[in-house]
């Protein structure tokens, strides 16, 4: 098997955890989001601190607390963490279908953001992608009488992670690491409170240690976080672009059809147009990702070829 070969299969792998991770936090809808939330930030930590440990890297994450990228890390944590806790409360909460189209549309929303934040340029075909995802949006609205506002916001809090930790010079575990890192003392806070009978946002906690089933599968969340991190970074190195762009989508398609042929979610024909019109913007983005890739690859070729001619 070739080294791409492993690459694609180590995505798809990573995407299909993610894909079914709805169905676990469905089946822990009973636990608050908040406290899933926090066990969620610490097991990852605890999971990617092992790997790290193992590895002699734990001196990266303390360096990238430590050093000047603190900041922006940060900053990546608490979009990260927001991103998290919105998910889980989609999929507890009966929006699945939503997270599922907010997946979708975050790589345009990067793509947008990179204009107005990074001053990159947009090609026709990136464009025309945005609006057919922006119609889509329009049309579910329109039709359904209300924004998908979980969608919206899934997307537009991932989209802004993506461009930090594009700026971010780390391997995905450091990076992760050092976020959960920063969430770690507010997870803590969380998991001592709900333990001491508080509340959390009117709902009663402390299910970790209390109840037998929420104690043995709380700590898969970890699971579920890190190892797919792992197997999407190793894939994403063997490669090439216009590929992962491609295979990625398998995940909210699998959130989609969980959400509504395990969890019974309604789709509307409103919500079969708006699909349709994101899948076709995703094929127009998809096209071009692959068009710009073969460039660089026929230009690297070319100079390559001119070097051995000379």
């Amino acid at each position: 098997m070739t080294e791409a070969a492993k690459g694609v299969l180590a995505i798809v792998g990573a995407c299909m955890i993610w894909g079914f991770a709805t169905l676990y936090y469905k089946s822990m809808a009973h636990v608050p989001p908040l406290e899933v939330l926090a066990h969620r930030s610490l097991w990852t930590l605890m999971l990617f601190g092992a790997l790290l440990a193992l590895q002699g890297r734990l001196s990266q994450v303390a360096g990238l607390i430590a050093g000047p990228m603190r900041g922006r890390v940060a900053l990546a944590s608490a979009i990260v963490a927001l991103n998290w806790g919105l998910f889980i409360f989609a999929i507890q909460a009966g929006y699945a279908v939503e997270a599922s189209l907010g997946y979708y549309i975050f790589p345009l929303v990067t793509v947008v953001m990179g204009v107005l934040v990074l001053g990159e340029r947009l090609s026709r075909a990136q464009g025309a992608a945005v609006v057919l995802a922006a119609l889509a949006v329009g049309l579910l609205t329109w039709g359904l009488g209300v924004a998908p506002w979980m969608a919206l916001a899934l997307a537009f809090s991932f989209a802004p992670y993506m461009l930090l930790k594009k700026k971010l010079a780390a391997p995905a575990a450091v990076s992760v690491t050092a976020e959960v890192a920063f969430i770690a003392p507010f997870a803590l806070a969380v998991l001592v409170w709900a333990g001491a009978g508080g509340t959390l946002f009117g709902r009663a906690g402390g299910w970790f240690g209390a109840d037998l089933h929420a104690t043995l599968v709380l700590p898969v969340t970890g699971i579920i976080t890190g190892v797919p991190l792992v197997l999407f970074s190793w894939g994403a190195q063997r490669v090439r672009l216009s590929t992962l762009g491609l295979v990625q989508y398998l995940n909210p398609t699998l959130q989609a059809v969980t959400a509504v042929f395990v969890m019974a979610e309604p789709f509307t024909p409103w919500h079969g147009m708006a699909f349709a019109l994101i899948w076709c913007a995703l094929a127009v983005y998809s096209f071009e990702i692959w068009r710009q890739d073969r460039a660089v690859r026929k230009a690297a070729s070319s100079e390559t070829t001119s070097g051995t001619l000379v």
